[in-house]
């Protein structure tokens, strides 16, 4: 509808193919040595992002690109802030004689690293952001929007530490910095850079705060970047994301963290827990525990990645994603649509022959190259060990449905569908039994009732029938073992 899709149309059932790349040039500036002249090479995209209302692409060059609704690149500072809506890319020339290296957005607001010089070297990425400023969520230490892209003081090429990841929230940031391999590091004396000498690695963050989404310790929003304290002093993250009112970290030994709206997951007040002990606003970091089977952490954890009210996790070396928060419309790849308050294993196939890794050839040709044999036997196991795993829970779901197919059919007499399914149980996950059997008993006809009469009629005849089986078991037991205690004792 904004343009989001880069097509001329509102919405699009299927994927299709954005033809308006094939006729653009990089924003990216030609080199010195190459005359001015109209290149024929396709543009190649290499990384995206999609926000609230908008989609962003890098290109191979490092150029950036945004189309939907998109912040208005005004050149009069005297306009008042908008957005515009365009379905073809548009090029962000702000950044000409740079890279971009990554980009998040948000509802309205735009987040980039771009190196310091025309190219990345590795720890010369500055932070620039623009649009909607109302809560701070650009981090320039106020709350005016901006038209065009602008530093990020706490994130410049002065600063003695380096930034190599970002996210945005519907109205807020994070960011994710590493201390420099070389220069000397010198600190503010604030209160806020109080021990980040002692960190490898600082997430930052800021913007809109009332769900603790920023992880401060309160729901006060900030107009300029601030660490999440309470996050561990030794530990290395290597990815984080937010939802529209949560963030998710993850370090390298795969411990993850999570804060914000419900608990850090993100699920809105509506959400229905299991009890009133865990339910409010996460405003600290929360650990967020793998279950029994697996052990407390995550191992060969990736990145995370949260969507409006749930969270993914890549872990076991890309071999295996776990999902937890709102499970409307099964985006947690679990089969069903219920909620899920713990880490749950997403139905994902393991890796076979069928993937394969592509690249070009040096006529620009793609090259099809299959798996190496030392690959292929260090997947080997892994992939036996996911397919058992997958063969076990199909065999516990389908005795578990073969069951309720029989108790479902013996009661009404008709076979179980997923519609028989009470609406609390698929929304929440939570389900109270006896109100549920009173919804059902008022809901139901006069047909429907009198043949659960005769069910449970018959069902307490038989349970009757066999207790008095039972009890005369048990008569005759105790007569026979009278009897015989009886002739032991005086023998004729």
């Amino acid at each position: 509808m904004d343009g989001q899709l880069g097509l001329n149309v509102d919405n699009s059932l299927v994927p299709c193919f954005m033809e308006k790349f094939l006729a653009l040039v990089s924003p990216h500036p030609l080199t010195a040595n190459e005359p001015d002249v109209e290149k024929k090479e396709p543009l190649k995209v290499c990384s995206i992002k999609a926000g609230g209302m908008m989609s962003l692409a890098i290109d191979n060059l490092g150029g950036l690109w945004m189309w939907g609704n998109c912040p208005l690149l005004s050149h009069s500072s005297n306009v008042e802030f908008s957005l515009v809506s365009s379905p073809t890319p548009l090029p962000v020339w702000h950044f000409h004689g740079h890279t971009v290296s990554k980009v998040a957005c948000g509802n309205e607001h735009v987040v980039a690293l771009v190196s310091a010089g025309e190219t990345f070297t590795g720890e010369n990425l500055v932070c620039y952001s623009w649009g909607n400023n109302n809560h701070g969520q650009l981090g320039l230490g106020d709350n005016e929007s901006r038209f065009h892209p602008d530093i990020i003081e706490t994130f410049d090429h002065k600063a003695p530490w380096s930034v190599y990841d970002v996210a945005c929230g519907a109205c807020h940031t994070a960011v994710l910095t590493r201390r420099k391999v070389s220069g000397d590091v010198v600190l503010s004396s604030s209160t806020d850079s109080a021990g980040l000498e002692e960190r490898e690695t600082i997430c930052w963050t800021f913007g809109l705060g009332e769900n603790g989404q920023l992880g401060h310790g309160t729901s006060n929003s900030t107009y300029s970047p601030k660490p999440v304290a309470e996050l561990p002093l030794d530990t290395f993250l290597i990815s984080v994301d937010c939802g529209l009112f949560h963030t998710c970290a993850v370090s390298s030994l795969g411990d993850v963290w999570s804060w914000g709206m419900e608990r850090g997951l993100g699920l809105c007040p509506d959400a229905s827990f299991a009890g009133s002990d865990i339910t409010g606003d996460a405003v600290l970091p929360l650990r967020i525990d793998c279950n029994e089977l697996y052990g407390p952490g995550f191992t060969g954890s990736i990145q995370v990645a949260c969507g409006a009210a749930h969270t993914v996790l890549v872990a076991d070396n890309g071999h295996k994603l776990w999902a937890w928060g709102r499970g409307r419309s099964g985006v947690l790849g679990k089969g069903n649509t219920i909620d899920s308050y713990i880490p749950c294993v997403v139905m994902w196939p393991p890796l076979d022959e069928d993937f394969q890794e592509g690249q070009a050839n040096a006529d620009g040709k793609p090259k099809v190259e299959t798996m190496t044999p030392g690959k292929v036997v260090e997947m080997e196991p892994k992939s036996s060990v996911a397919m058992e795993e997958v063969e076990l829970l199909k065999s516990k779901l389908t005795l578990m449905e073969h069951y309720a197919a029989i108790l479902h059919g013996s009661v009404f007499g008709k076979p179980f569908e997923e519609r028989d399914l009470p609406l609390s149980l698929k929304e929440s996950g939570v389900f109270n039994i006896a109100k549920e059997w009173e919804n059902m008993l008022e809901s139901a006809d006069t047909v429907k009732l009198k043949r659960l009469e005769m069910f449970y009629r018959d069902m307490l005849g038989s349970v009757k029938d066999q207790l008095l089986k039972r009890r005369i078991q048990e008569l005759i037991t105790e007569s026979l073992h009278s009897s015989s205690t009886k002739n032991t004792s005086f023998p004729m």
